[in-house]
């Protein structure tokens, strides 16, 4: 989902007035540190990324990177707190110091890492906007759509890569806008909408979640835009940035290293130079960023690398039933690439 910048001039007053109010109220990094605790804005309900349960425990891909922040902030993945917010809340709820950092659905792009005063820490998840379909509608691509009728969530550009794609293609659509997934999503089950249309990782989740149970659904073979989906903080912490862009990296590093939550321990022992200052055996990273040096050993004893969480929330043996594709490692042929930890 992609949060469309300019929704009204009113609406980015108050969000820049905001931001401002936030910026100068002092360091996130020691204002979390003082707290005890990292707030983050996750999606208001996503099978796979965000999603609590009837006892309020949350659990997904976008969740587990909250939680380990939380770990190599304060050494306990439990420290963290979540925030349900929707497209049009995400961002005013970053602006003005509601949460830490955005762990949600969140496409990054270069006006909301400029003139929305965001910093960009890096990509969690590679995707792209698609279509579903009731799979009884017999429609196969999204050439076939014209004059269809489309659900979509305001206040995003989802709603304009959905208007390009159509101009574009001399077609012609009629939007149902409707901020609220389970109510569009309700409005496209009772038929009210031909097809839905979102990032291909939130079709999925909601074909595993919501929309389980009330008829077969086909996801279109079109990816129409470039969805780099990752955490975002305010401008003005270096050094909050540069925690929560590590501990993304790390959780990366440690499968390209072949570190996980089972074997960490033992590669306490590794005579390997690099695992021992990943790790922290050998100290300089955790000082750099500005934690404990066994940061990244807490991270991955309490949430696993990238691959790990990867396939417990989202791939081919859960319900959503997702490749690894673009989201493998670079050395397996995908974009996933950790910045040198030198």
């Amino acid at each position: 989902m992609i949060f469309k910048p300019v929704a009204g001039l009113a609406v980015l007053a108050s969000v820049t007035v905001a931001w401002a109010s936030a910026a100068s109220a002092g360091s996130t990094f020691d204002a979390v540190k003082a707290k005890g605790f990292v707030q983050c804005a996750v999606n208001t309900g996503l099978a796979g990324f965000s999603f609590s349960d009837s006892q309020g425990k949350w659990t997904g891909l976008d969740v587990d990177l909250c939680k380990a922040i939380a770990a190599a902030m304060f050494g306990d993945a439990e420290k963290a707190k979540f925030t349900p917010t929707t497209a049009q809340q995400r961002f005013v709820a970053l602006q003005s110091g509601e949460v830490d950092v955005i762990t949600r659905n969140a496409t990054q792009t270069l006006l909301r890492d400029t003139s929305l005063g965001f910093n960009i820490a890096g990509v969690n998840f590679y995707d792209g906007q698609g279509f579903i379909v009731p799979a009884k509608s017999g429609i196969k691509s999204a050439k076939e759509l014209n004059g269809a009728t489309i659900c979509v969530q305001p206040g995003t550009t989802t709603e304009l890569n959905l208007a390009d794609y159509f101009r574009k293609n001399k077609m012609t659509f009629k939007p149902v806008l409707i901020e609220k997934l389970d109510e569009l999503l309700q409005a496209y089950a009772a038929g009210r909408c031909d097809s839905y249309t979102t990032d291909a990782s939130g079709l999925a989740a909601v074909r595993a979640g919501q929309l389980s149970g009330k008829g077969e659904h086909t996801i279109l073979p079109e990816r129409i835009s470039k969805e780099p989906l990752g955490p975002i903080v305010r401008h003005g912490d270096d050094q909050w940035f540069d925690v929560v862009k590590w501990t993304l990296m790390g959780m990366i590093e440690a499968e390209e290293l072949g570190i996980t939550s089972k074997n960490v321990d033992e590669m306490l022992k590794s005579d390997d130079p690099v695992i021992k200052r990943f790790l922290g055996v050998t100290p300089g990273y955790g000082k750099a960023v500005g934690v404990d040096e066994k940061w990244m050993y807490n991270v991955i004893k309490q949430i696993g690398n990238y691959g790990e969480s990867y396939e417990r929330h989202v791939g081919v043996n859960t319900p959503l039933k997702l490749e690894r594709g673009q989201n493998a490692l670079w050395t397996n042929g995908g974009l996933m690439y950790a910045i040198p930890f030198r």
